[in-house]
């Protein structure tokens, strides 16, 4: 019937998911198991795309759903931080009352969406903050700083990514990012050595003079919000 709600094709592509377009779908018969394709859909014009999953480790979800928000991951989804509803009152609040490190706040994508692990380092680097500093102990002009930081440095990773075929996007990410990743090179802003410090099953890194007033940060703590 027209007033039928249309089918939603959602899908998580985690850590190693890529999606493949093609103006004319291969012919090839896909062999589960034999692949790294997961998913193959086709239109009637001939195009279509892959889904794809490299690794050992398969996160890669699909869903089929009426609405979006009734898939799990999306409808405990924090709000999005480029959004023009994404003030930096709204990011008050949801600091507001939050004795967590402010690197796994940033991290929680029940708190805000889409923001991960290699952008909160990126995050933090620019607002000069330390990634083990809480939440709720911020003052208005830190606030200022992690709002400005938090838009200006995920409005350029989006431009950066725009357009670009996927075989560049991971130089284009490396070529804009600061700190992540780049344990023992030298910062970009003041010269000292980016540190890590390493968790169960990543890690993150910090200038110690752009962040933490020279201190080394301690490879101590295993928190339930940096996992």
């Amino acid at each position: 019937p027209a007033t039928t709600t249309p089918l939603h094709l959602v899908f998580h592509l985690a850590k190693a998911g890529w999606l493949r377009w093609y103006e004319q779908l291969p012919a090839t018969v896909i062999r589960p198991g034999k692949t790294p394709i997961a998913l193959r859909v086709g239109f009637d014009d001939g195009s279509g795309f892959d889904l794809t999953e490299a690794g050992t480790k398969k996160s890669l979800a699909v869903y089929v759903v009426r609405r979006p928000d009734e898939v799990p991951g999306i409808a405990r989804l924090g709000p999005d931080p480029l959004g023009d509803d994404f003030t930096r009152d709204v990011l008050a609040g949801l600091l507001a009352g939050r004795r967590t490190q402010i690197k796994g706040v940033l991290r929680d994508q029940s708190i805000v969406a889409g923001i991960g692990n290699a952008y909160s380092d990126e995050i933090l680097h620019a607002a000069k903050m330390s990634p083990y500093a809480l939440a709720a102990g911020l003052d208005d002009a830190e606030i200022d700083r992690l709002y400005a930081a938090l838009r200006s440095t995920l409005t350029d990773a989006v431009a950066q990514a725009s357009g670009r075929p996927p075989a560049d996007l991971k130089d284009a990410k490396r070529r804009g990012i600061a700190v992540h990743g780049r344990r023992g090179e030298a910062c970009a802003v003041c010269g000292d050595e980016v540190r890590s410090v390493f968790f169960a099953d990543n890690s993150l890194e910090y200038c110690p003079t752009c962040q933490t007033g020279g201190k080394l940060l301690a490879d101590r703590r295993l928190s339930r919000l940096l996992k």
